[in-house]
């Protein structure tokens, strides 16, 4: 587990590898995730470019693989239902 510093705050992340495991989800499948849903999805990203994902990043693949998985959600589908949701929030 890795500690990064943004904006003078120390996050504790995990690599891609520790956050498939942790998720269940396949390393290749979290990258195409993070293209598809690039608004929602956003990992930290080392100076030698390596993802770092924080525990607010994991919440949102299991919530992804809920959607897509579990619920059958489309892509379009996934993606309408998270802006709905931010924007309740906001």
């Amino acid at each position: 587990m890795g500690i990064l510093r943004r904006n003078g705050k120390s996050e504790q992340t995990v690599s891609i590898s520790a956050a498939s495991q942790i998720t269940g989800i396949e390393i290749h499948t979290l990258r195409y995730w993070e293209r598809e849903f690039s608004e929602f999805l956003r990992p930290l990203r080392t100076s030698g470019g390596q993802r770092r994902y924080r525990p607010e990043d994991i919440q949102t693949v299991f919530l992804l693989k809920r959607l897509l998985r579990e619920e059958m959600f489309s892509i379009a589908g996934a993606l309408k239902y998270l802006r709905n949701l931010r924007n309740r929030a906001a």
